[in-house]
């Protein structure tokens, strides 16, 4: 999975390709800027591998902030991905649309909480639970 924060709203990710210029934007000092564009840069390219798999969900809540993942984010889900321990899925449990971080345990399988405010979810036979997707985006506003 991967953050990424932009400025833009969820319908602009359709837009065509944007300029990528070649400069890095540098984290610490400052460094002279560059005023040339590389190439055009399409989202699509960058973000999605599997066209045909892949889906655009709005996380709700807090219980995947140690993830990076915030309320509002949008999320971008590959379902060609085979889930991994380690990974954000999108589970469904229950009937219900959850993102959580698949973890392996001595106990078993959990959908693993980013918060200490919420609980994992144990999975065994007796819970209805299957992962949907492979989290491999995140896009929120700084």
């Amino acid at each position: 999975m991967h953050a990424l924060s932009i400025s833009r709203t969820a319908p602009d990710l359709a837009m065509a390709a944007r300029p990528l210029l070649t400069s890095r934007v540098e984290a610490g000092f400052p460094s002279p800027a560059d005023d040339y564009v590389d190439r055009a840069l399409d989202l699509n390219e960058e973000l999605i591998t599997q066209p045909a798999a892949t889906f655009f969900l709005r996380a709700g809540g807090r219980s995947m902030q140690g993830a990076g993942i915030h309320d509002g984010d949008l999320l971008v889900v590959d379902r060609s991905i085979s889930p991994r321990p380690g990974m954000v899925v999108i589970a469904v449990v229950n009937g219900e649309f959850t993102v959580k971080r698949f973890r392996q345990t001595d106990e078993g399988p959990v959908l693993a909480a980013e918060h200490p405010d919420y609980p994992s979810i144990p999975l065994g036979p007796d819970i209805d639970a299957w992962t949907w997707g492979v989290v491999t985006y995140v896009i929120h506003q700084p």
